[in-house]
Formats: structure tokens, C-alpha cells, sequence
């Protein structure tokens, strides 16, 4: 099976010298001080940005190795804010964190920061939201206000309240402004990108959601019904993941350059499930066990194939999961025992009853009820222009100097990274290569899950190249990642500020060059394999020009619903 396989431009690939890795060094900026005193920020009327009622709930200093002013505020209806402000290391930089899943929290964690120095000596302002509602109000999207909160008014109208805090305490504005964020965090991050272009010099958007109507119901709707059967049972679950995992890695391990159990070209490896076939194995087969049944392979396929339009077999998203992220697919729409609900169920269905549609179905609709067809996407996309950030169109963005830096796991199978080539190609299309190569960097990571975690080299600084790019007009290249289960080592975290935590790099990671799409690392065959240094440059074996699927307009210019 070919996953994604279609406008294949094929390249020959050629190892380069070994990398010269970018030093992490963030450009210097000095300190200011506070003009006023923390509890003077309770007096700031929000009223101008978010509406009358809108206000400051508290303002008190906290201490974490360093003084901070919290500030949380509300900005109505519901929409809630934390703004940590430093006292006495601020740099003149502000940082919004994105939040994940259906949001409904303030989420104070950042991902693809791995070691940032100006982090961990807090010199940025930094803020979130929860956008508009609470975790648990899955039903939330009945309000049509908290809907377009959610889709980008909570994100904009915290920047902006920021600002003004910044602008209070410090006597000044912010010199430059950064918005960081993974999963949905990276669709809020797009969402700034294309909606206001100039709230924002850098952006980095991880594994971004950003295809939110078909990622949501679509995607997530078939992968959990592709592996449910007739009586709701799962077909595969996660006793057979391993199984499959190993078949993958027999097949399409040293593809690469390298057997080390990572997949960094999983658009080359063309796996055929059938090796798993129990009318293969003959000695001691038993299903599930070592070898598949019938249906557990039909139900492999699909997951690995996507979703199809069921009466003419067309793409109804850009892919499905792709060979490789096997292991990640526990809990996720493979349950981890029989009997367990998976997050692909509720999160389809969730958004199905509540968000998707215009009127929303009624409360007795089931994921039974979903239709893989043409209609069901003409229905999904009328609300496309409200919660997608997909416009490719990024020329005031460009315009105005921003630059975006996009990165995603290999293997991460709750968002196909096919998503996020297909919209990294659909911008050189809409824009052209040379424009999109002034401001846009796409870094793919081999063998990581999800934001973070897996196998690969999931422990990266994106941060810092981004503060060297817009600042000293430094372009990212060559970057060190670090393989943080490579060691017997659990992975540190350390306060910082208030109650946000950083990652930091565990000591003797192993350590792995990646430089931006489509080039990866590959080992030279001499050397520490735990060392970057013992990397060269290759480009991957196929490229893909597009990716041809039924919404592939989504993916160009279009109007926004606000």
C-alpha cells in the first residue's frame, strides 16, 4: 500500500557532509523594569477589547525562583486569561501559549521548547486562555457566541488585552510578540497567522488541527468505526500493536539509511499488512496473537488508508495514519482493553453533536450515523471559513515580516502529518517557493508522537531559531533534537513562571540533527549513532507535489467567518 502516494516528484537522494547545527543562542535584549506596581493592574479597564463587563479578577505577586505579576481577567462572556509578567528579567518579549483539544483550560505548557534560554531566565511575558468555556461544557458549541470564541476571538482578544497590560506595567510595549502552540494550539497559531497578521512577528503551530471540520469528524470518525465491528466491539486492540509496529519495521526500518527502529521517511515505506496474514503464519497461528484474522486486516488498511468517500472511493482527508506510529495508536481509536471507549469516539462525536454543523443534530445522534460521503463534506465545510485555519493565502502575514515555523511527528496518528505537508505545499502553490521560503520552515520529526513523546528525538527548541529569525533575520536551518527516552532517565521539568512548567534536556540524550522538509538525517555509518555529529543531510526519497483528496480547496484562499 502506498500511503499519499500521488504527484510523486521523485528525487535521488544524495548524503551531504555532516551538519553544521545552529548554535540555540537567543539574540541579547535588555531588561525592563516595572513602571507601577503589580496591584495597579487591577484597576485596567478591558472594556474597549472585550465588552462592557469585561475585567481584572486578580492581580497578586507569586514567587517561583523569580517575582512574578499574575494577572487573571475575564473578557465577556466567559472568556478567561492569565498573564505572567516578570518583575525584574522582563526582555521586551511576549509569548501566548496555544491550548490543546477542545481547549476549556488555561494551559500553561509549552511544547517544541525544549532548553530555551530566555524561558528558563524568564524573560518573556507569557499568556493563555481557556478560550470561552470550561473543560467538561462539551456542549458549549449551542452557544453560537462561545463557538466563535473558540474558533478565535478568545486567542485574539487575550493577545490583545496583553498588550495593554505589557504597555501598563512596563511603561512600553513588547518589542517583539510570539505565539507558540501544538494540537489545536498550532490551529490557533494559523488562525493568528491568516486572521490577524500583524498581532504576531513569529508563530510556531506544532502538529496543528488546523483542517478542524474533517480532522474532527471525519478523520477521527472513521479511524474509531474503520475498528469497530458489526456488534461494537474493537477489532484490533492493543495486544496486537506490537505486532504490527515489528511487521513495519521489517519492511521499511533501513529504507532510511538507518535500522534503529525510527521511521524518518515514512512516505517511502510502502507497507503490505498481508506478511500478518494468519493463512500465512501456519506454525501455531492464532489470531491476534501472532498473525491477524481477515477483519483485523481490513480494518489495519483503512486506518493506514483514511477516509473514503464510500460510493466512489475518493479521499475524504488528506491520509490516514501513517506506518511507524503503531504504538501511539493505544487509547487513541484502538482501545487499550476490550470494552474501553477511545479518544477517536468521543472526540467525533462530541463535535459532530455540538460544533460541526450549523444546526446541530439531535441529542440522540451516533457515530453509526455518520456518513462517509460527498454531502457529509459539502455539510462540514459551510463552517469551514469560521473554525479552519487552512488559508494558504499568507501574504499580510508576509507582508508584514512575521514568520511561521511548522513542525510535526512523523508518527503521530491523532493528526496525520500529511495534514500539515499538504498545507506547507498548498502555501508555495497560493504564494509561490520563493516567497514561501522567506518567512515559512517546515520541520518534520521522526518517530514522534503527537507533540511530544515516542521514540524519536521529540525534545526541540523551535524558540530560540524563531527569536534569531524575526530579530537578527537569522533563517533556521540545521537544528539539534534529543531523544528523550534514549536514556535511563526520567524527563525533567522545572517551574517557570507561575505555574507553567519547561522541559529541559535530560543529560547524555542522544542527541539528532533535523533540518527543514524535505531533508532528514541519516547516520554515515561512522561515528556515535547517539551523536548528531555522526548525521549527514539527505533528501527524502519521494516528494509529493499534492496531495489529492475532496477538500483540497480548503486549502487555498478564502473569506472568514467572524
Amino acid at each position: 500500500m502506498l500511503i499519499g502516494a500521488v504527484g510523486l516528484f521523485i528525487a535521488i537522494p544524495k548524503a551531504t557532509a555532516a551538519p553544521n547545527v545552529q548554535a540555540a543562542i537567543a539574540p541579547s535584549l535588555g531588561v525592563i523594569a516595572p513602571v507601577t506596581d503589580c496591584a495597579d493592574l487591577a484597576d485596567v479597564d478591558l472594556s474597549s477589547i472585550g465588552g462592557a463587563g469585561s475585567k481584572i479578577a486578580s492581580v497578586r505577586e507569586v514567587v517561583k525562583g523569580d517575582i512574578f505579576c499574575e494577572v487573571k481577567g475575564m473578557l465577556k462572556p466567559s472568556i478567561n486569561f492569565t498573564v505572567l509578567l516578570p518583575l525584574n528579567s522582563w526582555t521586551q518579549r511576549f509569548l501566548q501559549v496555544g491550548c490543546g483539544g477542545l481547549c476549556g483550560q488555561i494551559q500553561l505548557q509549552l511544547d517544541g521548547a525544549a532548553g530555551c534560554a530566555p524561558l528558563e531566565t524568564s524573560g518573556f511575558v507569557i499568556a493563555a486562555t481557556d478560550m470561552g468555556h470550561k473543560t467538561g461544557e462539551a456542549d458549549f458549541g449551542n452557544n453560537p457566541q462561545k463557538r466563535r470564541d473558540f474558533a478565535y476571538r478568545g486567542v485574539h482578544l487575550t493577545a490583545v488585552a496583553t498588550k495593554l497590560l505589557i504597555t501598563t506595567f512596563y511603561g512600553r510595549a513588547a518589542r517583539y510578540s510570539y505565539f507558540s502552540g501544538c494540537s489545536d494550539g498550532g490551529r490557533e497559531a494559523l488562525a493568528e497567522a491568516q486572521r490577524y497578521p500583524t498581532e504576531f512577528n513569529g508563530i510556531i503551530a506544532g502538529a496543528p488541527a488546523m483542517n478542524f471540520q474533517v480532522q474532527k469528524a471525519i478523520y477521527h470518525g472513521w479511524q474509531a468505526l474503520a475498528n469497530t465491528d458489526a456488534n461494537g466491539n474493537a477489532i484490533i486492540t492493543a495486544r496486537q500493536l506490537p505486532l504490527i509496529h515489528q511487521a513495519v519495521l521489517a519492511q521499511c526500518d533501513a529504507k532510511d539509511g538507518q535500522e534503529d527502529g525510527l521511521l524518518a521517511d515514512p512516505q517511502n515505506c510502502h507497507f503490505d499488512p498481508s506478511v500478518l496474514s494468519c493463512n500465512k503464519i501456519t506454525a501455531d497461528s492464532e489470531a491476534g496473537q501472532n498473525c491477524l484474522s481477515e477483519a483485523q486486516l481490513g480494518a489495519l488498511r483503512k486506518i493506514y488508508d483514511g477516509p473514503r468517500d464510500v460510493k466512489t472511493g475518493q479521499r475524504m482527508a488528506v491520509g490516514g495514519a501513517l506506518p511507524g506510529s503503531e504504538l501511539a495508536w493505544a487509547g487513541l481509536f484502538v482501545p487499550k482493553k476490550e470494552g474501553d471507549l477511545n479518544f477517536s469516539q468521543g472526540v467525533a462525536l462530541s463535535t459532530l453533536k455540538y460544533l460541526n454543523y450549523e444546526k446541530n443534530p439531535p441529542s440522540t445522534f451516533t457515530l453509526k450515523e455518520l456518513k462517509f460521503t460527498q454531502q457529509t463534506l459539502t455539510d462540514l465545510e459551510k463552517l469551514h471559513p469560521l473554525y479552519d485555519a487552512t488559508n494558504s493565502n499568507l501574504q499580510a502575514f508576509y507582508a508584514a515580516g512575521g514568520k511561521l515555523i511548522l513542525w510535526h511527528g512523523w508518527a503521530d496518528p491523532s493528526i496525520s502529518p500529511l495534514n500539515t505537508l499538504a498545507y506547507h505545499q498548498a502555501m508555495a502553490q497560493t504564494m509561490g517557493l520563493e516567497t514561501r521560503e522567506k518567512f515559512e520552515r517546515l520541520y518534520m520529526l521522526p518517530a514522534v508522537y503527537h507533540c511530544s513523546s515516542g521514540p524519536g528525538p521529540s525534545l526541540v527548541d523551535f524558540l530560540t531559531p524563531m527569536l534569531n529569525w524575526v530579530e537578527q533575520g537569522v533563517a533556521p536551518d540545521s537544528l539539534m533534537s534529543y531523544q528523550a527516552v534514549s536514556i535511563q532517565k526520567k524527563l525533567t521539568s522545572k517551574p517557570l513562571q507561575g505555574d507553567m512548567r519547561l522541559v529541559t534536556i535530560p543529560e547524555g540524550a542522544a542527541s539528532r540533527p533535523i533540518f527543514p522538509y524535505p531533508d532528514y538525517a541519516v547516520y554515515s555509518g561512522k561515528g556515535d549513532v547517539a551523536a548528531a555529529a555522526s548525521y549527514l543531510r539527505k533528501r527524502q526519497a519521494a516528494v509529493p507535489a499534492s496531495y489529492p483528496w475532496l477538500g483540497e480547496d480548503l486549502f487555498k484562499s478564502y473569506q472568514f467567518i467572524n
